[in-house]
């Protein structure tokens, strides 16, 4: 860690303060929290950025689908809009924020909400829709209002919480204590070498969440898929990213094609007809590989035209776990059963 670095040392005491105590609070019932007969899980990391949560939700979405209704529920970062809102026809990524637009166009079979609020958010989507039986949140590891019946917190393989230092000194928001919170604890975006490193991760994780269960998860990439008219992609490819950390998409594209360019942005970015118009000359004589989030950004009405006028293609993904996925697996299916039984009794003897 550089020398610079410690010169935010006070300010991250204060936030371990802050955080501690707030979670104490919590911890002896002095700031109130609600648990729901529904099933709640909650998907969340220790680190500010990405650390996987969305694929996360994607595979239990997989996972539950099959068996029961799910609705998902996060803040809606960077939405244009606020409070509570269910996803339909006439939303896009600025009215429910890129993630959630992106589980509403991949899932048709779930219901996509947004909300501040989410211990208020919940009531509302068991009342508009009756139905749901497993309620998904994202990003909430520090969302203490609610209480989950599942919690999963995800770190990444290249920046695990257990190497990182609370804000402003690094990543944390909160101490890495915070982890033995959880219920599970997932390694996520391994490289192919990740089981060089399993055995000190694995100490490292359970210094802070000791007996809980772990597993390690990959990232599966799919096929380019065209985001306008053009199908035939070239071998040499520009790189647009809006995303928090770029790294495993930009391996996995290095391996496979001549990357001329990277065109970076930060997390969450609105594009700009500008910005297409000069990704769109830089990338003269190549195609365009974006990612599955920066996608739902892309096909807005005002910038399909010009993605049009270029060779553009996203990478559909997904997390796959490395190993033991089927004790994973089984572990939320039997608490999802357990629970779903319980509120099934408690209506019958209604």
């Amino acid at each position: 860690m550089s020398l610079f670095r410690y010169l935010w040392w006070p300010f991250a005491v204060l936030v371990d303060g802050v955080t501690r105590l707030r979670n104490h609070l919590y911890a002896i019932g002095h700031k109130k929290s609600f648990e729901f007969a529904t099933v709640v899980i909650s998907i969340g990391n220790l680190n500010v950025g990405g650390s996987g949560k969305t694929p996360m939700i994607e595979y239990l979405i997989r996972l539950l689908s099959p068996h029961y209704k799910i609705a998902t529920l996060s803040r809606g970062y960077g939405r244009s809009t606020r409070g509570f809102r269910i996803a339909g026809t006439q939303d896009n990524a600025t009215t429910l924020g890129d993630e959630p637009y992106q589980l509403y166009k991949k899932f048709n079979s779930i219901y996509v909400a947004v909300g501040e609020e989410r211990a208020l958010a919940i009531p509302t989507i068991l009342n508009e829709c009756p139905d749901v039986q497993v309620i998904l949140l994202d990003d909430a590891f520090q969302h203490r209002a609610v209480v989950p019946q599942f919690s999963v917190l995800v770190t990444d393989f290249h920046k695990p919480f257990f190497t990182d230092y609370l804000l402003p000194m690094g990543r944390l928001r909160e101490a890495r204590v915070g982890a033995a919170r959880a219920d599970a604890l997932v390694v996520t975006k391994c490289p192919p070498s990740w089981q060089h490193s399993q055995t000190v991760i694995g100490a490292s994780v359970k210094t802070y969440a000791p007996g809980k269960p772990l597993y390690f998860a990959t990232i599966a990439y799919g096929q380019p898929v065209p985001l306008g008219t053009s199908s035939k992609l070239s071998a040499n490819v520009v790189l647009v990213t809006g995303i928090a950390n770029a790294k495993p998409f930009v391996d996995y594209v290095a391996q496979r094609y001549k990357i001329k360019a990277h065109v970076q942005f930060a997390d969450h970015h609105r594009y700009t007809q500008g910005n297409i118009q000069k990704i769109n000359l830089q990338a003269a004589g190549c195609s365009i590989i974006t990612t599955e989030k920066d996608m739902v950004k892309l096909i807005a009405p005002a910038l399909q035209p010009l993605v049009d006028e270029a060779n553009w293609f996203y990478l559909p993904m997904s997390m796959e776990f490395a190993e033991n996925g089927s004790e994973f697996d089984a572990q939320v299916l039997a608490l999802v059963a357990e629970k779903a039984e319980q509120v099934n009794t408690f209506s019958q003897d209604l």
